[in-house]
């Protein structure tokens, strides 16, 4: 295990240099890397919204056209790139969805007026061969159609369907002020089809009108007063100069091949980005420090070694990210935190064992060589449990916890790769030139050696209160209920900044009641000058829940600033809702799978019901305190789950072990007492460095991450509760015999079973 050929020597840092001259990039500015040489890598990391600042919609494609989707992402892509906007992420998903992030765009609205208008414009004649009245009650003449104004209230027009011009024969269009009228125009120009149309039209229709008719309804409709030759003219109609500039460059881009709805919506400031990259960046160099002194007082050289692992390791996390384009988010960086706390668990489960095999008798070399090889299956196991959970998250996941997911996914595969690659190699190289005589030592030793605590002892004690605890947890869900967010619920939710001085509250109180949108939450945010509105789901579609953003925006504007605003329809938030009970569920069933595969099912059912209790004490934990229940809640209770089941894992394969070494020798209670105690220190140390990285999380995250943090952090006291005091004792409940673990492998050797 601890000798290296050249060819895998230089593999390993082959990779570690690829991966570092991939992560270079993004320690320089633009400027700085104009002036690096050309053969070195000049792609940065993509940072995502929250942490750059810009607006996002999600819109729904109509459900009879959803076969229109690629093209209308097409003509979505245009509008943008009139906008100015060259590199938007326009994508496709499921059932018509189409996801829209625009990074350094703060105006949501505009965004919506632009993208959500379908942008159907034609000139039509109007018909005055008979009322419009007589129109409505009857019939109209055939090849006629009655059309509204956009005017309150809208007035009725009698039109030929047959247009004179329509989007197709607009070549440009431009916004701007007429000059004797002082009214908005917008000035257009023709193909020649268009204008040898629109010109023969006017020519005939001397005294008559037309009506510039957009999505159905009528902008205006002026009277030829006479003909309009050329290929551009103008036009004006029921439209501001914002709406004239939006229509012109709807004109420009073209229609949508289909209606789309807008049915979320998410606007974060730019001095929120900035703070949130500050915050990020804090968290991340405060978390590492923690965890490599940590490691340093704890393992002393070797904890050294572990260190250079765990920076290369996060190292590989960046240029993954940068190399593939994937955006880095804040929830991104609390997985990257997560990872710097949890990765050092393989170095921890190593060291653990090196240092058991040497109080046993091994030579130095030999303890160092079965210190990684016996902890290889255990490291795979926990960490493919984690694995599942991370998958399912990803696949399932939307938002932040989509980048939490992808982050802990790509720290699961580098992780692995640093601990039997790079640590090893390092491990070796040390043997090999120092030729220790002994482990290295370390100042802190937070759990003595060889303790024999009988947890057993305590199993009828223990078992009862997670028991009587998880029932209570089920009779406060079902009584008391969890307060969802809007990402379950849907509704509004939008921070307010005033643009002088601090909030009046009942002033905003008072506003927000006349505006009617039904039950409305104020509460102070982080300064004087701040709050954050929530509006409960209005309950009436997609439509309802856009036009609470649109009348608060509108009563307010004049005063105060929006760093934040989030609208999230019934659709998304049924299905986020769903989602994110179906990743628990999924993930939960995969990884019963897994350790059902790998062990014997008294080991799988142990693992799913100790991890189903930590589940339940964590939801309890939400209804007492009302703590909100968003995405990121289920990206922790997930993240919870692959921790505890890691945990367990790692006590389940060291019982494995014992039941094949000491066969029906010892009782099952003083192996699962053994087995707990030969891995508390583990569990111990493990624990308190993702604590660490959780705690500067919770004091430097944002308050999203910050309930997330607290989340995780409780989690992780529960999950080694739980396999420490649940996961054993629940294996003598079903009865596990030595004879179940090595019916079905060959038993222990004489020498392994002496511990040589």
């Amino acid at each position: 295990m601890l000798y290296f050929s050249r060819w895998k020597t230089a593999l390993i840092w082959a990779v570690v240099l690829v991966g570092v001259l991939i992560a270079l990039p993004n320690i320089f500015t633009q400027n700085q890397l104009a002036n690096l040489p050309d053969w070195l890598p000049k792609k940065q990391l993509a940072l995502g919204l929250d942490l750059e600042g810009g607006s996002r919609l999600r819109l729904q494609v109509d459900k009879d056209h959803l076969a229109d989707t690629d093209a209308t992402i097409a003509v979505l892509s245009r509008r943008l790139g009139e906008l100015g906007y060259t590199n938007p992420n326009v994508e496709g998903q499921r059932n018509g969805r189409i996801l829209v992030e625009v990074p350094g765009l703060y105006d949501s609205q505009l965004l919506k007026d632009i993208l959500s208008l379908t942008g159907e414009l034609s000139f039509q004649m109007v018909d005055t061969s008979m009322p419009v009245q007589e129109a409505i009650d009857g019939t109209p003449p055939e090849g006629d159609e009655v059309v509204y104004s956009f005017d309150d209230p809208p007035v009725a027009y009698l039109v030929k369907k047959e247009p004179l011009v329509s989007n197709s024969n607009f070549v440009d269009a431009q916004a701007g002020i007429d000059t004797s009228t002082q009214e908005p125009v917008i000035t257009f120009r023709l193909d020649s089809i268009g204008a040898d149309r629109f010109s023969k039209a006017t020519k005939a229709g001397v005294g008559q009108s037309f009506a510039i008719v957009l999505d159905n309804q009528v902008l205006s409709a002026p009277v030829i007063s006479e003909a309009i030759p050329g290929n551009t003219s103008q036009i004006s109609g029921n439209f501001d100069l914002s709406g004239a500039s939006n229509l012109a460059l709807v004109m420009r881009a073209g229609a949508l091949p289909t209606d789309v709805t807008v049915i979320e919506e998410r606007t974060i400031g730019t001095d929120l980005g900035a703070a949130a990259v500050s915050s990020g960046k804090i968290a991340a160099l405060i978390g590492a420090a923690l965890v490599i002194l940590f490691m340093l007082l704890t393992y002393g050289l070797l904890g050294v070694i572990a260190n250079i692992a765990l920076i290369v390791n996060v190292v590989l996390i960046l240029a993954v990210l940068t190399l593939f384009g994937a955006p880095l988010t804040l929830a991104g960086v609390a997985g990257i935190v997560l990872t710097i706390g949890m990765a050092v668990d393989s170095n921890v489960l190593i060291y653990e064992r090196i240092r058991e095999d040497r109080r046993a008798g091994f030579s130095v070399i030999q303890a160092i060589d079965s210190g990684f090889s016996r902890a290889l299956a255990t490291i795979v196991d926990a960490n493919v449990t984690t694995l599942i959970a991370a998958l399912v998250l990803f696949i399932l996941g939307t938002g932040p916890v989509h980048g939490f997911a992808l982050t802990v996914t790509i720290g699961i595969v580098t992780t692995l790769f640093t601990t039997f690659t790079l640590t090893r190699w390092l491990v070796s190289m040390w043997v090999q030139r120092s030729k220790p005589k002994e482990v290295p030592g370390a100042p802190l030793r937070l759990v003595p050696n060889d303790t024999q605590i009988p947890f057993m002892k305590l199993r009828g004690l223990t078992l009862g209160f997670s028991l009587l605890s998880s029932i209570a947890a089920i009779a406060l869900f079902a009584i008391v209920g969890m307060n969802f967010g809007i990402d379950f619920k849907g509704g509004t939710m939008i921070e307010m900044q005033s643009r002088e001085g601090a909030i009046d509250l009942d002033d905003v109180y008072s506003r927000l009641d006349e505006l009617n949108i039904g039950e409305v939450k104020i509460e102070p945010f982080k300064s004087e000058d701040r709050a954050l509105i929530t509006v409960g789901s209005q309950g009436e579609g997609e439509d309802a829940e856009q036009t609470v953003g649109v009348k608060i925006r509108g009563e307010f504007q004049d005063d105060y600033e929006f760093p934040r605003i989030d609208v999230i329809g019934p659709a998304v938030s049924s299905e986020l809702s769903q989602a994110g009970g179906l990743a628990v569920a999924l993930s939960l069933l995969a990884i019963f799978a897994y350790v059902w595969f790998r062990f014997e099912w008294h080991f799988a059912l142990g693992a799913i019901l100790a991890t189903a209790h930590d589940v339940l004490l964590l939801l309890g934990m939400f209804v007492i305190f009302q703590m909100e229940f968003n995405l990121w809640s289920i990206a922790a209770l997930l993240a919870i789950v692959g921790y505890s089941l890691n945990d367990t894992v790692v006590i389940y394969d060291r019982v494995r072990e014992n039941l094949r070494k000491y066969g029906t020798g010892m009782s099952l209670s003083a192996i699962l007492d053994a087995s707990i105690n030969q891995t508390l220190s583990r569990t111990i140390l493990t624990s308190l460095a993702t604590f660490l990285a959780l705690i500067v999380l919770y004091l430097y995250g944002g308050d999203d991450v910050r309930s997330f943090a607290l989340t995780i952090a409780v989690g992780i006291v529960v999950a080694t509760y739980s396999s420490i005091f649940v996961a054993g004792p629940l294996l003598m409940l079903f009865g596990l015999k030595g004879r179940d673990v090595i019916g079905n492998e060959p038993p222990a050797t004489a020498s392994e079973q002496n511990g040589v």
